[in-house]
């Protein structure tokens, strides 16, 4: 019942840039499948009313289809295709944007016992359900918000509220959860990673990230391949081979440039790492790259 209706708001609501009138609300429509692209996820939750999608983070994939929904608590380096798209039945989805802050409110008005007790150990940063039926309830009601502008002020962010709240006490609560505690393993590992990407053009001692992280080296270690499924050098490559890809688009003739930009001194090397991460050289995949259309704005959104 629900996911018919949320077909046809997603269907009536598309835009070309995916944005919609409600602040941090994606929708996605997409009618064919596509290669596997490379993206960052962001913070957000996606749900698919129609078609599928497959998305590698590491060495874990992760497939979500119609009535599931993916949420991702940290902001991670993706590949991420459609499987099952065309003209007659596109892939539909929503994605909306999850605030720490938002989640530390909630956190904080839950009274003792209102949320599930955390299991032991350190969540993915990534995770897939299938959504509730009060999940699915709220995120059509946020949805039909796009028909009723005079309410839409008022109630979106109500209604943003429940959905949050739906994702922290179900299946995926410990993930989402630790979205909002500061001094969680979770918070630890944004941490890091929040510094590498800012720094990824810079070679880095992973003893300093883990002080800067709050951790020791061993629990750095451990709670970091936890949440990225990636080492921190594993995922600084990952970071720089996608600046590069970026890079590249704008200045395709400039291949050991770009690759000494995001800090590789070898070219052998930047060419060969590249070639490997996307299956062709930088310079034909600049080529390739021109003729593209802009990608979407966020790579875990169905």
């Amino acid at each position: 019942m629900y996911l018919e209706e949320l077909r046809t708001l997603l269907a009536r609501h598309a835009r070309p840039d995916w944005t919609t009138a409600i602040d941090g609300v994606l929708i996605s429509k997409v009618d064919r499948p596509d290669p596997p692209e490379p993206s960052m996820t962001g913070t957000v939750l996606a749900v698919i009313a129609q078609g599928s999608k497959r998305l590698a983070l590491g060495d874990r994939v992760y497939e979500y289809g119609p009535g599931q929904y993916l949420v991702a608590s940290v902001d991670l380096p993706v590949t991420g295709q459609f499987t099952q798209a065309d003209p007659e039945r596109p892939a539909l989805g929503l994605g909306l944007m999850l605030e720490p802050s938002a989640v530390a409110e909630l956190l904080l008005e839950a009274g003792p016992g209102d949320t599930p007790r955390s299991g032991g150990g350190t969540p993915s940063g990534i995770a897939v359900s299938d959504a509730s039926p009060a999940l699915l309830d709220a995120v059509v009601r946020l949805l039909r918000l796009l028909d009723e502008p005079h309410d839409r002020a008022v109630l979106a962010p109500m209604v943003k509220r429940e959905i949050l709240w739906r994702l922290m006490t179900g299946e995926q609560g410990a993930t989402v959860r630790q979205l909002g505690l500061a001094d969680s393993s979770l918070s630890h590992v944004s941490r890091a990673v929040r510094w590498i990407r800012e720094h990824y053009a810079q070679p880095f001692r992973v003893e300093d990230v883990a002080r800067r992280s709050g951790m020791s080296v061993s629990a750095f270690y451990r709670n970091f391949q936890a949440v990225t499924a990636m080492s921190p050098i594993q995922f600084q490559k990952q970071i720089r081979l996608q600046e590069a890809r970026l890079l590249l688009a704008t200045h395709p003739n400039d291949v050991t440039g770009v690759g000494q930009r995001v800090g590789y001194d070898n070219p052998s090397q930047f060419s060969r790492e590249y070639r490997r991460q996307f299956g062709a050289p930088p310079s034909r995949d600049a080529a390739r790259l021109r003729g593209d259309t802009v990608p979407a704005p966020v790579g875990v959104l169905p």
